[in-house]
């Protein structure tokens, strides 16, 4: 018998209360951003989520199953393992994280001496600043790693089954090259993009032969 959604509910008649009857609680929200990046195995996700309990994850990952958020499935020989990926349902989310993350921005500030960081976490906060440069794949390297997003001039972003993807792009049309200060900079619209380079703090090659990312 599948798993019952655990009764946690506002019992309000709002909109507003009914999506945070399913995605409000601790932890549930950034399962979500990391699996915006695409089918993820639940050691990855446990590493990608520093402070999260063992069994906290795995209580909301059954939640979110159960909620038709997440699916899990194997994958196909030799690899042989599970991933959880979103659902149609939960990639709705994505404008959510968006919007919370361009919200938030103004508060990160310097990192604390307690503050993980993975550079892909900047993705969903650049998304905004890179749609528009035209559709193509733009490889994003910082101190702390790299990511890549797949970008179109109508703000649309997706990457294979996801927003964005950890590590590097294959033959990515355009690479941005800058640290997390400008990064965070730019997510909170202190900066442009332009005025990130004008000034020294991020380059930008396009590849030769890319015809979409400007």
């Amino acid at each position: 018998m599948p798993r019952q959604p655990r009764r946690r509910s506002y019992d309000q008649h709002c909109a507003a209360a009914r999506a945070l009857d399913l995605v409000g609680d601790r932890w549930t929200l950034l399962v979500v951003r990391e699996l915006l990046a695409g089918p993820r195995r639940y050691t990855d996700l446990h590493a990608d989520l520093p402070g999260v309990s063992t069994d906290m994850l795995a209580g909301r990952l059954k939640d979110m199953e159960a909620a038709e958020l997440v699916t899990r499935r194997r994958l196909p020989p030799p690899a042989s393992a599970f991933v959880y990926e979103l659902t149609p349902r939960g990639r709705e989310l994505q404008p959510v994280l968006r919007a919370l993350a361009a919200w938030g921005a103004p508060e990160l500030g310097e990192p604390r001496p307690t503050d993980a960081v993975r550079a892909h976490w900047y993705a969903i906060p650049l998304l905004g600043v890179l749609a528009g440069l035209g559709e193509g794949v733009v490889q994003v390297t910082l101190d702390e790693g790299e990511f890549h997003v797949r970008v179109g001039d109508d703000g649309s972003v997706a990457y294979g089954d996801g927003v964005y993807g950890a590590g590097t792009a294959r033959e990515p049309d355009a690479r941005l090259r800058t640290d997390t200060a400008t990064c965070r900079a730019l997510a909170g619209g202190e900066l442009t993009l332009t005025e990130a380079i004008e000034a020294g703090r991020a380059t930008f090659v396009r590849r030769a032969s890319a015809v979409g990312v400007r």
